[in-house]
């Protein structure tokens, strides 16, 4: 995306247009951190024009293989912008403008979890899950007629 989209907890933006296509956001294979990709808002910014734009995020299923998903379809005069409400995705990730000439911007934030911390949180879930085990629930009544 020109050299200047980042994905941090600051400023994150990637912009998608007819020439830039595509954004693909990667991490270091050696990297032994988890990464965490959230994508906040979609839309479409100066310039545009009055045409669906859809995006895509291009990632991996759990059997590893390559699915594309399509996540905002967007239009000038009825829907210019989409909140995605921190749709959490994991690298690598490629953004795609699948139709439209955009430009289209998308933000979110890019968390770097340490695995020690990771498997810490883990820990506290699994506890959290033991707890709520040993509650009763009340039994359901039937309504009255």
């Amino acid at each position: 995306c020109n050299g200047y989209c980042s994905f941090s907890d600051l400023f994150p933006g990637c912009e998608l247009t007819a020439s830039t296509k595509s954004y693909t956001f990667q991490v270091d294979k050696e990297d032994d951190s988890d990464h965490i990709l959230a994508l906040s808002v979609v839309c479409l910014t100066d310039g545009a024009k009055d045409e669906c734009n859809v995006v895509e995020v291009i990632g991996r299923n759990h059997e590893n293989q390559e699915i594309a998903v399509p996540v905002a379809n967007l239009k000038l005069s009825c829907q210019p912008l989409l909140s995605l409400d921190n749709f959490k995705l994991q690298p690598p990730v490629t953004f795609r403008l699948a139709a439209g000439s955009g430009p289209v911007h998308l933000a979110g934030w890019h968390r770097i979890v340490p695995r020690e911390d990771a498997s810490f949180e883990e820990d506290d879930l699994s506890e959290e899950d033991d707890l709520s085990e040993e509650e009763e629930l009340a039994p359901i009544m039937p309504a009255k007629k």
